[in-house]
């Protein structure tokens, strides 16, 4: 199987996960899901993140998920999320993926840690326990996890940890993180990967300071794959005409405590989950809601056949 490292590009998903209207695994949507995703151009998955409802499952279930969708995307890479409160559970959790043939492992901090070397130590000893021969996504989402990570502190890190092959940027204000992150590399530091989150919100200025791709969860993964594609080409203007048709979705999509609901309420319409159903807490879409979605994407529709 294929690994992830500091020269991967692309999409990479994050994944929801599938349940029933009775809250079970749904392995049928796994894998019609994991099957949408890549027909839609994703080149990789990310499974078992924030968005993916993880700390609502088992360990029991995190690894059947995890193996159904490794074996369905076959040569495709997969990443998995393993953070967890404690060193023992990341460590037997990433030994377990990586056999099943896992493209690496991604890790946030957890919000107990106040200080710069608190963080870099958190990160040494994550490493510790999973070995250094596993790649890593250090996972930077500070308006969830409450950490900052600084742009000196991600350099020490960078320099000091090689198996940290990607960054999964989602700082706000982020963007001149990007830059700073291709300035040292244009003075000689080592090459980082930079896949970009919140919901694809910023993609296209991503992309524009140095990105290599995006990894989140927009319920139509297609305009990221082709606004990647755009501004790989050279083609920003494009870029932005596609981005700007999606973008009222999207904005929609980033509500603080809905944007999940919202998002499997559209891959449901879509056909790649049978059901929009959430683990508890969480909650289905009021009708008002489902109301504007409707609408949002109706919208969208038209003014994507205009722009064609």
């Amino acid at each position: 199987m294929p690994q992830i490292t500091t020269e991967t590009k692309g999409v990479f998903v994050i994944a929801v996960t599938p349940f029933t209207d009775t809250m079970a695994v749904d392995t049928a949507s796994i894998d019609s899901m994991v099957d949408f995703y890549y027909d839609k151009g994703a080149d990789g998955l990310t499974i078992l993140g924030m968005m993916g409802e993880a700390p609502k499952l088992t360990q029991s279930e995190a690894l059947d998920i995890s193996r159904q969708t490794l074996k369905r995307s076959g040569d495709k890479p997969v990443v998995v999320g393993v953070s967890a409160p404690g060193l023992a559970a990341i460590g037997e959790l990433t030994k377990a993926v990586m056999d099943m043939g896992a493209a690496g492992v991604m890790v946030a901090p957890p919000g107990s840690l106040k200080t710069d070397d608190q963080i870099f130590t958190y990160y040494q000893n994550v490493l510790d326990a999973i070995g250094s021969d596993v790649p890593v996504v250090l996972q930077d989402f500070p308006l969830v996890t409450g950490i900052h990570i600084s742009s000196s502190l991600l350099g020490r890190i960078v320099e000091a940890m090689p198996s940290i092959v990607m960054l999964k940027h989602e700082d706000w204000p982020g963007l001149a993180k990007i830059s700073d992150i291709r300035n040292a590399e244009a003075k000689g530091r080592r090459r980082l990967s930079v896949l970009c989150g919140n919901g694809g919100m910023f993609l296209t200025e991503e992309m524009e300071r140095g990105a290599d791709g995006a990894m989140t969860g927009f319920a139509f993964p297609e305009m990221m794959v082709d606004v990647v594609r755009l501004v790989a080409n050279g083609e920003m203007e494009r870029a932005q005409d596609l981005f700007d048709v999606y973008l009222p979705l999207a904005r929609y999509e980033q509500q603080p405590g809905l944007g999940l609901a919202v998002r499997k309420h559209t891959l449901a319409k879509r056909g790649a989950i049978a059901s929009a159903t959430q683990r508890r807490p969480g909650a289905p879409l009021a009708p008002r809601a489902v109301a504007e979605v409707e609408r949002l994407i109706a919208r969208q529709t038209r003014k994507l056949e205009a722009l064609s």
